[in-house]
């Protein structure tokens, strides 16, 4: 790797910004392609950009034949991360499998009693409000929210800073009348139909989930469908 591409990768990198290194293994041209880069690059060269996009989705690094030869892709994707807004009991299974499946995760609750260490050994705790903490964050197209503690008080303002961000999944805990009534709430701030469709809720995958550790299955398996589907 030339000198210039490695600053130019650690730059990205530092600044949690997707990107992908192009590498002719023939001739040895490099180009560095950040994500922010994909809708102008669609103009002039739509096959490339969805095989760079597929990269990035799939966190997989390929070689693409092109008529200049092979070209490897190499992915460079800021980490993911999962931010859960309530200590509740489903919180606790689904922090430990997220972290397991590669997410950086975070539990927000300004309820100490519920966000303490002795609940989430080992997981970031934030007493925060939700809607400072993710404003904080600054969530992107790697991060996931789900808010689970049934108090609009706590869930609205968390999703209503998800909704303004780039985060791939968003999803809140609550029977269908429990997310209609939030979907009425968020209309009177002024959220269109469009947006509010981001809103995965009832969260999940619909399994049949009973238990905390079941219902954390159906939403790691949702949240990993909405960053893998379209790879």
């Amino acid at each position: 790797m030339k000198s210039e591409t490695l600053e130019a990768v650690l730059k990205v990198r530092a600044e949690k910004r997707a990107a992908v290194l192009l590498t002719n293994m023939l001739s040895g041209d490099e180009r560095l392609i950040e994500a922010a880069d994909l809708a102008s690059l669609q103009a002039t060269d739509a096959d490339l950009a969805e095989q760079i996009a597929s990269a990035l989705r799939s966190d997989k690094s390929r070689t693409l034949e092109t008529d200049d030869g092979p070209v490897f892709l190499n992915v460079f994707n800021p980490a993911l991360r999962m931010i859960i807004v309530g200590a509740v009991h489903i919180a606790q299974p689904l922090a430990r499998m997220a972290d397991l499946a590669g997410y950086a995760v975070t539990v927000v609750d300004p309820r100490r009693s519920f966000a303490s260490v002795e609940r989430f050994p080992g997981v970031s705790l934030s007493s925060e409000w939700p809607d400072d903490a993710l404003a904080d964050f600054g969530l992107d197209a790697r991060t996931a929210v789900v808010t689970l503690t049934h108090d609009p008080k706590l869930d609205d303002p968390a999703l209503e800073v998800a909704l303004k961000s780039d985060a791939f999944y968003i999803g809140s805990l609550g029977s269908n009348r429990t997310h209609a009534s939030r979907l009425e709430r968020l209309s009177e701030s002024g959220f269109d139909d469009q947006t509010m469709a981001r809103i995965h809720g009832p969260v999940g995958l619909n399994i049949g989930a009973k238990s905390p550790a079941e219902i954390a299955v159906s939403i790691l398996g949702q949240v990993t469908e909405a960053l893998r589907k379209a790879s």
